[in-house]
């Protein structure tokens, strides 16, 4: 084979630049030079528009409408709006309770799946195993609920009611989860207690990854204590893991509503642990206002958008 042949095929193979090309040629070659490496993720794509991406757009679009799964949509433009905004006690109720909500836990659970997970990568690896199943659990175990209904019945029998009835500091049992003063911290403690999940595991992968090497260098350019170590060598490679777990965390936190309903019921006392999820259900799920609870959902939608770009903003400034 010609030299000059080798040297035309290694130019053909060469990206093509913008600069000879509008924008939508350019994409179109490089389509066609990468067109494996596209039907290979053609099945993640199609997968993930049908039903991610189909769902939220059919949802901005039912939330201009009235639409009852039965009739036909009609445009109503942003009445659904209004009317959650302005008429909606109950949804303005909803939304500060899951902000809340969200505000307490999502940055604890973080947290403390983040330092849980530094403290149980010092160990050896078979204690290492035993201790990360010990945390792991809860969050996976469906019956973790009756343990917190057990500890907090409303009658004698209750642990916590017997405990404070011994001690004297209460006369009669209390209704932890009939009294709206109680059921909103008692949900938060449980939120808590089970939140070390998909995001505590996926930092001790991440903590796994950080070669020693790293350690010795910073060593020698002047790291002195464990606090710089996870500052300025853990954390900055672990962003991956970091942005998986604040996107979990947010998800979770905003997405709050299955513990209440495990634990007060459906609906809470005067609506005291009321979020926007209940209030997508109530609308959605026993309702059928589909066209209301889409405009629920998608207002649910953009509060965790803004929230995923706040923490990635936070998140890019790690290790600087």
């Amino acid at each position: 084979m010609s030299t000059e042949t080798i040297a035309e095929r290694q130019t053909a193979k060469k990206p093509v630049s913008r600069k000879d090309m509008t924008m939508f040629q350019w994409t179109i070659k490089e389509m066609k030079r990468n067109y494996i490496a596209y039907i290979m993720c053609f099945p993640f794509f199609f997968i993930f528009t049908l039903f991610t991406v189909g769902p939220v757009v059919l949802s901005l679009f039912y939330s201009f409408t009235i639409f009852n799964l039965i009739e036909s949509p009609q445009i109503v433009f942003f009445d659904n709006y209004i009317r959650l905004f302005v008429d909606d006690d109950v949804f303005l109720t909803a939304v500060s309770n899951t902000f809340v909500f969200a505000v307490i836990t999502g940055p604890v659970s973080y947290f403390l799946s983040l330092f849980v997970a530094w403290f149980i990568n010092e160990l050896p690896p078979k204690i290492r195993a035993v201790v990360t199943l010990i945390f792991y659990a809860p969050s996976i175990s469906g019956g973790i609920y009756m343990i917190w209904q057990v500890f907090f019945d409303s009658d004698s029998y209750g642990y916590a009611n017997y405990v404070l009835l011994r001690l004297g500091i209460i006369t009669e049992p209390i209704a932890w989860f009939k009294n709206a003063d109680y059921v909103m911290p008692l949900c938060i403690v449980v939120a808590l207690w089970t939140s070390l999940g998909v995001s505590f595991l996926s930092f001790i992968g991440g903590l796994q990854t950080v070669s020693k090497d790293q350690f010795e260098a910073g060593a020698v350019d002047g790291i002195r204590n464990r606090w710089q170590e996870l500052w300025f060598i853990t954390l900055p490679n672990m962003k991956p893991q970091l942005l998986f777990g604040a996107i979990m965390s947010i998800t979770q936190s905003f997405g709050f509503g299955a513990i209440v309903t495990a634990l007060a019921g459906f609906p809470s006392v005067n609506y005291a642990a009321h979020t926007i999820m209940h209030h997508l259900e109530d609308y959605g799920g026993q309702r059928f206002e589909v066209s209301y609870a889409s405009a629920i959902a998608f207002i649910l939608f953009c509060i965790m958008i803004g929230a995923n770009l706040l923490v990635k903003k936070v998140l890019s400034k790690v290790g600087q």
